[in-house]
């Protein structure tokens, strides 16, 4: 789950509405299709789980100023939005907030994943075409011979 952290200790996230127990960590996320705009104290939503901050985009893109972030994300609390794994998410929701960018590295690893696995699948199913007609060809010889 991703969330915007606003000290001294409150969060902002994005939590999937209308999926009963879906949250935004939950697998039942997937089915939602409209979220809510939370402000939680920053230990309810973590609870005894381990949490750090991951600014990991600032690298690319500029952080837009903190009172600005801060306003927008309070403002947006109690907004019902719509939700999509794919194109609008939680880390979508978070990356908007800080950089002015909807932007998803988990959805864009995911879809490169896709990419590898189906290339994968694709020189499996090759070889074994290949090999079939390489050697699925002896047994039919063999049986007209007989």
């Amino acid at each position: 789950m991703l969330s915007l952290h606003l000290p001294p200790a409150f969060s902002v996230l994005l939590a999937c509405s209308e999926v009963p127990a879906a949250g935004s960590s939950s697998i039942m996320s997937v089915l939602a299709e409209k979220a809510i705009v939370k402000k939680e104290e920053l230990w309810d939503v973590v609870g005894t789980d381990k949490w750090l901050i991951n600014n990991g985009l600032d690298q690319k893109y500029r952080p837009r100023p903190a009172h600005v972030i801060v306003r927008e994300a309070c403002n947006m609390v109690g907004q019902e939005l719509p939700y999509c794994i794919f194109r609008g998410n939680c880390e979508h929701f978070v990356n908007e907030l800080r950089y002015g960018k909807a932007e998803s590295r988990q959805v864009q690893k995911a879809g490169e994943a896709a990419v590898v696995a189906g290339a994968a699948a694709f020189v499996g199913l090759g070889v074994f075409a290949l090999a079939s007609a390489l050697f699925g060809g002896s047994k039919k010889e063999k049986k007209n011979t007989q």
